[in-house]
């Protein structure tokens, strides 16, 4: 330990005596195997929870409290967690962390590793420990996420004797061991995505949700009438409307909900907007 070389953020600096906080490295935070590692999982949470219409956009700020992580524990494991729903005080917070977190342990307890979080760690927001633990999650329920090996720089901060101390520890979040072990994987979407793209331009024509309402029409052979839908929507507002509608018909023709959202369709979510229409393919298929 040293004095603090690095440039510490302000909230970094408020300790007290002995205690200890750690901060990612500017420099990690933007490798972009670092910010992409972010991203599939900001994804992978959204889409386990898509029709509890939850939007996850910082793992930091949406996490720590343990709502939104438990809502993906029981969703993942198909369960119900014995857990307030609603709790603004901290208190309430770390009790419903507690709960969470002991669940998670319970399952991973077979092939896990020493845990790298805490109650303290994740309701303090330290991005480290809750990546730690969403990739842990990942692993064990094999997400379809293919993050490439990926470990940051930690500066370890420490108030000692009215100062503050620094260290640095490099912590590795995937390893090659566990992308080797397939623990995490690709699925076709991703295929086509790298052999592809430029057929993918094809998809952007679905987004506005008047293609989607028609072609529903033409599969099951009905007539749509035109003032249930916008057939030239000039907003967001009203292609989000089509294709909400067309998720109804969808339904309503013996398919499965969807889980994209219409908004990420309306957004041209490509990987979204492909599932829709497989599922589309896979149900029609026998279809001339």
């Amino acid at each position: 330990m040293c004095p603090a070389p690095v440039e510490v953020h302000p909230e970094d600096s408020l300790l007290e005596e002995n205690e200890e906080r750690t901060v990612i490295d500017p420099t990690s935070r933007d490798d972009p195997r670092f910010k992409e590692l972010v991203k599939v999982l900001i994804d992978w949470i959204n889409d386990v929870l898509v029709e509890e219409r939850i939007i996850v956009k910082q793992l930091e700020e949406d996490l720590y409290d343990g709502q939104v992580l438990q809502k993906l524990l029981e969703k993942l494991a198909d369960c119900k967690l014995n857990v307030a729903e609603v709790t603004q005080s901290e208190i309430g917070q770390k009790q419903k962390l507690q709960t969470v977190l002991e669940a998670v342990q319970e399952l991973l307890r077979p092939h896990s590793r020493p845990l790298q979080w805490t109650v303290d760690s994740i309701h303090g927001k330290n991005l480290v420990a809750i990546l730690h633990l969403l990739v842990a999650l990942a692993m064990h329920f094999r997400a379809p996420i293919h993050p490439e090996h990926v470990s940051v720089q930690v500066v370890v901060v420490r108030k000692r004797e009215g100062l503050l101390h620094s260290s640095h520890v490099t912590e590795e979040l995937t390893t090659t061991t566990e992308m080797m072990m397939g623990r995490f994987e690709r699925d076709a979407f991703d295929t086509l995505f790298d052999h592809a793209p430029d057929k993918l331009s094809v998809v952007k024509k679905f987004a506005d949700g008047v293609y989607l309402v028609l072609l529903m029409g033409l599969l099951e052979d009905y007539f749509v009438p035109l003032h249930n839908f916008y057939l030239t929507p000039d907003s967001f507002d009203q292609k989000v409307h089509n294709v909400s509608f067309a998720f109804e018909l969808m339904l309503d023709g013996g398919l499965k909900k969807p889980k994209a959202r219409p908004e990420d369709v309306v957004n041209l979510d490509l990987k979204s907007t492909l599932r829709v229409l497989y599922n589309l393919f896979t149900k029609y298929k026998h279809l001339e």
